[in-house]
């Protein structure tokens, strides 16, 4: 963060000083965390009903914070009080970014691979430019401002996700941290239940064109009809990504390796170059084009993108991690979420992986589909039949309609077997895998990582129950 008085600090958030000096001045990070507070910085008290930060106020000062954010005072605490500690955490931010004309923000969203996109995007401009962007998906009104709040005079670019819930909250961030560049990649059904429609999610992800100036940029991905059609609901100038014909930035000649690495020609106005990537699933192209799309706005040239391309690698946990064991299997790690778009994208690259050899998906439960859940995990368990999974373990009664797709799909000639949970599902692998398979852990956040977890973890004691004989 930028430095800034007490003083300052209580007029950017609407506050008010209690028992803290006017000309003390904030010149480290803003946290939330009493554990990170150091010399320097200001501590974010959250009340709640099980944890109260301003319960840690007092340890807060004492380990070098030069006041606390709060909603109430806490005695021979110096504080910012103000009504609603996440509102001036948001004010707080937007004043800090109004005072760094040189930043470049970069906003991005979608309804999968903000993630991965965001952090290919940060690899990208790091080597133009000191570059801030969230640990793992930190995409929502606590986790957006405090990632801007790290950016200070030095940092030249700003890349964050907007996270959605429903309409007016990618709005809501926007006037928190206004982008000049804003990236929407995709509209899916991942938070259905949430908004009711795929149109109603494609209303809400175009907030983000909207809150652009006239001199930003839209990168829209051409290969998706409500995407692309966002053109019409900004002033700023257009480019758009994708495979189709009338892209500004293509991939033409997409290919994939034993891993499922793709290579393709990146084809721009510039001239075209060859990309190799370095990570695995087919769905990366689009993800990569998305990111090559940004660098190209800000300067870098068309040799030095393709082979910053192919040097990306693997920033946020769970996220088409792919790793062999000592014993010959092989692991894709994409546990950390999932809607019915990514377990398409994640069994096709099992799928691709696994030619020649068996393939295994462990798939969960997925969150949020509202009234879509029972015909979104059935699609799921459908696709993976229909790309031929060997062996399918679904866990969880929740996640059942992802057997019962998969079964009903006729002349499939693999197996489908519901589990009670995670430590069946551990138990039934470590039974039965053999050196050569592959294996797809995937879900929603509901403890499918210690499937992957147990998975690692036998490869690295080279255990006996980890693989069964060939």
């Amino acid at each position: 963060m930028i430095e800034m008085s007490l003083a300052g600090v209580a007029e950017a958030v609407h506050g008010r000083l209690v028992a803290a000096d006017p000309a003390a001045t904030v010149t480290s990070a803003v946290e939330f965390d009493s554990r990170k507070v150091g010399p320097g910085s200001l501590f974010v008290a959250f009340p709640g009903e099980k944890v109260d930060g301003h319960d840690y106020a007092a340890a807060a000062v004492a380990a070098g914070a030069v006041a606390v954010l709060g909603t109430r005072e806490v005695p021979g605490v110096p504080m910012v009080l103000v009504d609603d500690a996440l509102t001036a955490l948001g004010r707080l931010a937007r004043a800090v970014v109004d005072r760094l004309p040189g930043l470049t923000v970069v906003g991005l969203t979608g309804s999968s691979g903000k993630t991965s996109t965001k952090d290919m995007i940060a690899q990208l401009l790091v080597r133009l430019g000191p570059t801030v962007a969230p640990p793992g998906s930190f995409n929502n009104e606590l986790g957006h401002p405090w990632t801007a709040l790290q950016a200070g005079p030095l940092t030249r670019f700003l890349v964050l996700e907007k996270g959605a819930r429903g309409r007016g909250h990618v709005r809501y961030l926007c006037e928190v941290v206004p982008p000049r560049i804003a990236v929407v990649l995709n509209v899916g059904v991942a938070h259905i239940g949430e908004f009711g429609s795929a149109d109603a999610i494609a209303e809400a992800k175009g907030e983000l064109v909207e809150g652009l100036p006239a001199d930003g940029l839209a990168v829209l991905n051409a290969d998706d009809p409500r995407v692309s059609a966002m053109s019409a609901r900004t002033g700023a100038r257009v480019v758009r990504y994708g495979e189709a014909a009338d892209a500004d930035l293509r991939a033409v000649d997409v290919t994939l390796d034993e891993r499922g690495r793709p290579s393709y020609a990146l084809v721009t106005p510039e001239g075209s170059a060859p990309v190799r990537l370095g990570l695995t699933g087919r769905h990366q192209v689009s993800n990569s084009l998305a990111a090559a799309a940004v660098a190209r706005e800000v300067g870098m040239p068309l040799a030095e993108l393709a082979v910053a391309l192919g040097e990306l690698g693997l920033v946020s946990t769970r996220r088409m991690d792919v790793f062999d064991r000592p014993d010959g299997v092989t692991v894709i790690d994409d546990s950390y979420n999932a809607n019915p778009a990514s377990m398409a994208a994640a069994l096709r690259a099992l799928a691709g992986m696994g030619q020649g050899r068996r393939t295994v998906a462990v798939l969960g439960y997925m969150a949020e589909l509202g009234p879509y859940e029972s015909d979104g995990h059935a699609e799921v368990g459908r696709i993976a039949a229909e790309l031929g999974v060997d062996r399918l373990l679904v866990v969880g009664q929740p996640a059942a309609s992802i057997h019962q797709g998969a079964t009903a799909v006729q002349d499939w000639g693999g197996e489908s077997v519901l589990v009670t949970d995670q430590a069946e599902a551990v138990g039934i692998l470590r039974s039965e895998l053999r050196p050569g398979d592959v294996v797809l852990v995937k879900g929603s956040r509901y403890r499918t990582w210690e499937v992957a977890d147990a998975l690692r973890a036998d490869g690295a004691t080279g255990t006996d129950a980890g693989v069964a004989p060939a």
